[in-house]
């Protein structure tokens, strides 16, 4: 009987391996958040091979079963009326050539219906998804002229407020000399004509004032493309509960971001000492980046060793997932991941090859595939569809 034990542990192990693969290769897996391509611009990576830096390639995709990609069209603030619009042209440039280069491999989806043909064809399905509402200039023109691109949401601010949005960022750290808070006037005219074509509205990054505002003047589900939960880590950038209660009853979905300090309420005192040990490397790259955030991915990538210990485990970032499930029901939660948008990640959660972990560690947790198909893609897909209507 002993001799035979092992084998069958072995067996069994391996069985429960291969079911795991199964579920997860079966969903249709999208991820809501990714900053590749405003990194590409720099890098320069042929994404259609796998690269040894970032987290995202088409190579890894396949492999981690990605079957749609939601890419970020993201400019930092410095960026405003004259070249905020073009910065987002520049990179859906680079994704439509990208798509030329590989058509074998990727395609544009514009809508539900479009994704499903593209993954019944064995290709990712790419969709856009604009970061901050200063890339439209105020400009409603820029609106339609970025959704008939392909934009399939609208981030309304990102860290920085806008003249008709105002920021989590803002609303916590400028409350009192802010000229408003919340959706201006204009701001509401945005959400509508945003509803009218079809077009998602995104409140990661949004205020509070902002998000509630958004709640009132929608008539369609709105999706939090990378956020977690305030509750568990007390981020300005994560959701409340009553916040994500109220996103529930919108009929909408928060997909949950893995970036390290929205999973971890440590993780922040831990960066600061290690960002404060390598400051002058730190200033050298920001020089070169133009941007402190990409500046401190690559110093995370030089120091890989030492950065790896301020990573949180990946049981965390699952701790997210299932709180909001617990809280507000299955249907309401998704994954948006914010890879190459960040300098860290929980540990296991590497790259986009690394997603069939997170449906290992739900089928730990007694979850049905049924809800983790819902987890995975199905939520974004019901949302993406009642925006567009097909």
């Amino acid at each position: 009987m002993k001799k035979l034990l092992l084998p069958f542990l072995f067996f069994s192990l391996k069985l429960s391996a291969q079911n795991v693969q199964q579920i997860h290769q079966k969903a249709i897996l999208i991820d809501t958040h990714n900053d590749v391509l405003s990194n590409q611009l720099i890098t320069k990576f042929d994404l259609a091979k796998r690269q040894t830096e970032g987290n995202f390639d088409l190579v890894r995709a396949k492999e981690g079963g990605l079957k749609a990609q939601i890419f970020s069209i993201w400019c930092g603030e410095k960026y405003g009326k004259g070249t905020a619009f073009a910065m987002a042209n520049r990179e859906i440039d680079s994704l439509y050539a990208l798509i030329k280069r590989n058509p074998d491999k990727i395609a544009l989806a514009r809508n539900s219906a479009e994704l499903q043909n593209i993954v019944k064809q064995k290709k990712l399905a790419a969709l856009i998804g604009v970061e901050g509402g200063h890339m439209i200039e105020d400009r409603m023109d820029y609106i339609d002229s970025l959704a008939k691109r392909g934009m399939r949401y609208l981030t309304l601010t990102w860290n920085n407020s806008t003249s008709w949005a105002t920021s989590a960022r803002d609303e916590v750290t400028k409350k009192d000399s802010l000229p408003h808070l919340g959706l201006s006037d204009y701001g509401k005219q945005i959400v509508r004509h945003l509803n009218g074509l079809g077009v998602m509205v995104d409140v990661s990054h949004v205020g509070e004032r902002t998000f509630y505002d958004v709640l009132a003047t929608t008539t369609k589900p709105v999706i939090a493309s990378h956020s977690c939960a305030y509750s568990i880590d007390p981020n300005r950038r994560n959701l409340k509960d009553e916040q994500l209660k109220a996103l529930a009853k919108n009929g909408g979905v928060v997909c949950v971001n893995f970036y390290s300090g929205f999973v971890d309420s440590a993780y922040s005192a831990k960066v600061q000492s290690f960002v404060k040990q390598h400051k002058a490397e730190l200033d050298s790259l920001v020089k070169i980046y133009h941007d402190v955030d990409l500046a401190t991915i690559r110093l995370n990538t030089i120091h890989k060793t030492e950065s790896e210990q301020l990573r949180p485990p990946l049981s965390m970032l699952i701790h997210h997932i299932d709180y909001i499930v617990k809280l507000i029901g299955v249907d309401h939660v998704g994954i948006g991941s914010d890879f190459d948008g960040s300098e860290s990640f929980p540990q296991e959660m590497n790259s986009v090859a690394d997603y069939p972990k997170i449906t290992e560690e739900l089928l730990k947790l007694h979850y049905s595939e049924k809800d983790i198909d819902k987890i995975l893609g199905g939520n974004v897909m019901r949302v993406l569809k009642a925006n567009a209507g097909k």
